[in-house]
């Protein structure tokens, strides 16, 4: 018997004051029964980081040729196609073809090993933005985890402070890659 999807409730509120997003999000995830806190919590730091009424959650861990999160426009076209964690550069390259913008929202412990094996290969992907996390932000994020979670996400300079009102993660994304967050 396969194991099921366990079911996170998340109300966000988002103030990026980098982009002028001023939201308040319902969300839903699903956290696969491989994944840990720490992947899906990325997840919804992607979320914070690119929101927008028309990005959604892909089937990401379930399916190979859906990204973690994806922006569509009214016609179906991908618009912005994201992945979190250290993705194969063949489908990196393969989701460049396909969307209009691609961003990688990279951690873990071999990041840097990751990218000296994937930088040359992408470095010609002009759409591409590749962010790292450090290994304690994404730690640190994982904590926040409930089942059902309200957490505030408030961005400015580059900087993300998340909190869910009695405990606050600040973290600092770098950019590897392109630096563009629009």
């Amino acid at each position: 018997m396969a194991l099921k999807a366990t079911i996170f409730k998340a109300e966000i509120q988002i103030a990026d004051m980098d982009r002028g997003h001023y939201a308040d999000y319902s969300l839903t995830l699903a956290r696969h029964p491989s994944e840990t806190d720490e992947r899906m919590m990325v997840r919804l730091l992607a979320f914070a980081l690119f929101a927008d009424p028309a990005l959604g959650f892909g089937k990401g861990l379930c399916a190979d040729d859906e990204p973690d999160l994806w922006q569509k426009d009214l016609t179906g076209a991908i618009e912005r196609w994201i992945d979190v964690g250290q993705p194969d550069e063949k489908w990196v390259r393969k989701a460049c073809g396909r969307a209009g913008k691609v961003v990688v929202l990279a951690y873990g412990r071999a990041l840097d090993v990751w990218w000296n094996g994937v930088r040359e290969k992408l470095a010609r992907q002009s759409s591409l933005q590749v962010i790292e996390l450090a290994r304690e932000s994404s730690s640190e994020l994982a904590r926040l985890a409930e089942r059902t979670m309200r957490l505030q996400f408030s961005i400015q300079d580059g900087h993300v402070w998340v909190t869910n009102g009695q405990d606050t993660v600040q973290i600092q994304p770098g950019w590897l890659q392109g630096a563009d967050r629009a």
